[in-house]
């Protein structure tokens, strides 16, 4: 059953029967002869009521449920529930229901504290009933004190503050230096020294690429003398096809992209990867991030919409989807719409509107009702798989329509009485949805496709019920195909004897075949607007079975207006998201992008701007950052630049002493920070020293070893089959997520929940890390393969081999120390391996354990 409809209903019913009963109230709520006779004075008996019981949440400009009791027209109209006050009849209206606690869903008014008296609502009861008079002109207020969260700095047009004055300025290197200086200075502090050549090169290779720089690299950098040598290697960095691979990770973390659908069934999704893949391109061409914004929440709204543009919305698809039997279509839809609109809310507004599902937020300046507003967005949208050919693909039209012509050569036989018999499906299919109770076995059939509609092929989970309710004439090809297979496969309820009759199985069996025989276009997961939209309601209580007023969409009063161009839709969303006047996304995209490069944002905060959010502590350094990011259009490349080419970010990370009881969460930013590298760089960085890395861009996700228990231990019917050849060896960023069993070495290694949106990764120290870095098949097979490398790409003695191990893993020579340290574990392992071994063979196993110190070292996987 329509979830909507059912709720309606079940309202709807409570009211009539309500109807019934208003002539017979309580007489618990009945005023004596003598005082019904007296007109109910407003300001005698009915203005102290509000004041003591009422104004305190229903006034001002973000009343609860928003419903404002300040004048008469407020009150009349009432909040997320409907209309509060019918005059002349008490007994439907909902403001007296929730004061006498007869309200059909046993809502009481108000929810804490002292209850109304039994003459208190029997004077609202009668002022009700002789029309609710309300005194002109007059405007109830509760008189508290100034609500603040308006005039919170996040919510304030940015400003674009001028360089503040310092007095060391030739340490000054570009804008952001003079902020952080300016505020070192004011504390009488002194920022640490420039690093070295050799670990400004990791560490800006690892920063902007996730792979280590190769000994040539090292050296080319090391000799160049031209005073903007550092500026170069990072101009040849930023155009690495590796940089958007690096990149696009923490973007997937905010959008929570995983390969699976979630949920017990956990079916594999296996175009998913299209959209990974669009973020790694749109990162490496430097793709403005307005227009990022804007194609990834409404490009296939866009006039003239290009493929590449429509498959931006696969951030939309990263919802989980339950296909578990008896799971109810319209809750877990909504769950999917609740979470994209608290997808917008976290990763370009930086606020937490999943608290604003059930009621206004406590904190911030957003009401329950706008919180419904921006899913109104969302609500009407749709899940599809749309058609987008990879280079290497064979001409997809020229195969596409000798397709179409073998298969309605299969199909004319006996195309009459199929679409005949098809279209009568159809509509009973169709009845159902309308009409559940009527029979059970239709609505069942209803429900199961919206359930396994396209599960092996990860297509939109309600694609198909979707294609139903349009017209045949307005289906595309594609569409028509689709639901003529599902029919054919599981339509027999319709008449089984006339399929049995027209051969239908025998048709099916045929049709797949040929579809066989054609390469399958590659499709792009992504969203596509429904031709009816769905009307959105406030869910009272967050309840979609509650549904209260209907909403049109709309933004947060409390932040700059919003101007759509027409009936609002996404597209106008993206526009209002990525406007100059927005104060929100260029900081919060800023300061998210600061936090890879010092381990914390200038807020700490990252997911939440609101009042209970960290203040900045450079709030000119943001707002200059900001304001430069949108009037460089957005260029995601130079902001990079600009950070990792400022003196700040090439400061020693060296721990001062001076400065850990001053600062020592390092806030002033009195030297760079250690930070461990991420789960996906911590296999990359053993793969890539060790020669084993493919560096291959894009494609499917592979399956890298890990033990066949991880996904027998998880729900669903998911194997691991490990990747041969070079896919074995691919970067992280390709691992297949399953959503119920992510990959465990990552896990490990703090990869974040991939059914959560996450902004800031944790950085732990375990001791599983450290057996993992030990034991784990993958490093030791690194490990193997290192020491192999050392021996056949340096042909010096031993001292020049582990100097040459150093600078494959530390990019770096050793310390005298190091070097003496790893020699003497080498002749030891030598002189422990048995005598029939040939040197060769204890040559292998020596360098195997060298290697594997190597790769378990704190500085190999850390980025200085």
């Amino acid at each position: 059953m329509n979830a909507r409809f059912s709720a309606w209903n079940m309202m709807l019913s409570g009211l009539i029967g309500f109807w019934f009963l208003s002539a017979s109230i309580s007489p618990e709520f009945a005023l004596g002869e003598s005082e019904t006779a007296k007109k109910v004075s407003f300001s005698r008996d009915i203005l102290p009521i509000l004041k003591t019981h009422c104004l305190e949440c229903h006034s001002g400009e973000e009343p609860e449920s928003s419903f404002s009791l300040s004048t008469r027209q407020t009150t009349l109209a009432g909040g997320n529930y409907g209309k509060a006050v019918i005059p002349q009849q008490p007994a439907r209206s909902l403001l007296f229901q929730m004061i006498s606690g007869t309200h059909p869903d046993k809502i009481v008014m108000p929810p804490e504290g002292e209850r109304l008296s039994a003459r208190k609502i029997a004077l609202i009861r009668e002022w009700i009933q002789q029309g609710a008079p309300w005194p002109e002109k007059l405007v109830l207020d509760n008189k508290s004190e100034p609500n603040p969260q308006k005039s919170h700095w996040a919510f304030q047009p940015i400003s674009n503050p001028e360089l503040p004055p310092v007095r060391k300025s030739d340490w000054c290197r570009n804008e952001i230096d003079y902020f952080i200086l300016h505020r070192l200075e004011k504390e009488q502090f002194t920022p640490s020294a420039e690093a070295d050549k050799t670990t400004l090169n990791r560490r800006v290779t690892l920063d902007l690429t996730g792979l280590p720089p190769s000994p040539e690299e090292v050296t080319a950098f090391l000799k160049d003398e031209r005073p903007d040598a550092y500026e170069r290697l990072v101009d040849r960095l930023l155009q690495s096809p590796h940089f958007g691979e690096k990149w696009a990770r923490p973007w997937l973390d905010l959008c929570h992209y995983a390969d699976s659908d979630g949920y017990l069934t956990d079916a594999v999704r296996p175009h998913a990867w299209r959209f990974r893949d669009w973020v790694v391109q749109s990162l490496n061409q430097n793709k403005p991030f307005d227009q990022f914004t804007i194609e990834q929440i409404a490009g296939d709204l866009l006039p003239e919409s290009s493929t590449e543009a429509h498959a931006g919305t696969g951030v939309l698809r990263q919802t989980l989807s339950n296909r578990e039997g008896g799971a109810d279509l319209e809750e877990f839809r909504v769950n999917k719409v609740v979470d994209r609109t608290k997808l917008v809310g976290t990763i370009w507004l930086g606020l937490t509107l999943d608290c604003c599902r059930c009621h206004n937020h406590k904190y911030d300046p957003i009401s329950q009702k706008e919180f419904y507003q921006l899913y109104a967005f969302f609500n009407s949208a749709y899940e599809v798989n749309i058609d987008a050919p990879l280079k290497q693909d064979q001409d997809p039209v020229a195969q596409q329509m000798l397709y179409q012509q073998k298969r309605q050569a299969l199909i004319d036989p006996i195309r009459e009485p199929l679409e005949q018999l098809q279209r009568e499906w159809e509509q009973k299919m169709l009845h159902a949805s309308l009409h559940p109770a009527e029979d059970h076995h239709w609505a069942r059939a209803w429900e199961v496709m919206g359930l396994v509609w396209g599960v092996k092929s990860g297509e939109g989970q309600q694609e198909g019920l979707e294609i139903l309710k349009l017209d045949p004439s307005e289906r595309s090809q594609r569409q028509r195909d689709d639901l003529l297979d599902y029919f054919l496969a599981r339509g027999h309820l319709v008449d089984s004897a006339r399929f049995k009759e027209l051969k239908l199985g025998e048709l099916a069996q045929n049709l797949t075949a040929l579809r066989n025989e054609f390469p399958a276009v590659s499709r792009a997961p992504a969203m596509r607007e429904m031709q009816t939209p769905n009307q959105a309601f406030v869910h009272l209580r967050g309840s979609h079975l509650s549904p209260g007023i209907p909403v049109a969409p709309g933004t947060p009063r409390s932040l700059p207006t919003f101007q759509p161009s027409g009936k609002p839709d996404r597209l106008d969303l993206a526009r209002w998201l990525v406007s100059d006047s927005n104060p929100l996304t260029a900081r919060v995209t800023v300061n998210r992008i600061w936090q890879e490069y010092f381990g914390q944002g200038i807020v700490i905060s990252s997911d939440d701007f609101g009042t209970q959010g960290d203040r900045p502590s450079h709030p000119q350094l943001l707002d200059r950052l900001a304001r430069r990011f949108q009037e460089s259009g957005w260029d995601v490349k130079a902001l990079h630049r600009l950070i990792v080419t400022s003196a700040t970010y090439r400061q020693s990370s060296k721990t001062r002493p001076d400065m850990q009881e001053k600062d020592p969460a390092n806030r002033l930013l009195s030297h760079q920070a250690n930070l461990r590298l991420s789960a996906e760089l911590v296999r990359d960085q053993a793969l890539a020293v060790s020669g084993l890395l493919t560096r291959e861009l894009g494609g499917p996700c592979v399956r890298p070893p890990q033990p066949d228990s991880v996904v027998m231990e998880a729900f669903g019917s998911n194997t691991w089959d490990v990747s041969t050849g070079d896919d074995r060896y691919r970067r992280g960023l390709y691992t297949l997520i399953l959503r119920t069993s992510p990959y465990a070495q990552s896990v490990i290694f703090d990869a974040p929940n991939p059914s959560q949106t996450c902004t800031r990764r944790d950085r732990s120290n375990t001791p599983l890390q450290a057996l993992t870095l030990l034991n784990d098949s993958v490093f030791y097979e690194a490990a193997q393969h290192l020491g192999r490398r050392v021996t056949r790409e340096s042909s010096g003695d031993l001292d020049q081999q582990i100097g040459y191990a150093f600078r494959l893993c530390l990019a770096r020579e050793p310390l005298e120390m190091e070097r003496e340290r790893l020699k003497e574990l080498y002749h030891k392992q030598i002189a422990q391996q048995p005598a029939d071994r040939t040197p060769a063979e204890k040559q292998d196993v020596a360098w195997t354990l060298v290697a594997s110190v190597l790769l378990n070292l704190h500085e190999f996987i850390t980025r200085d």
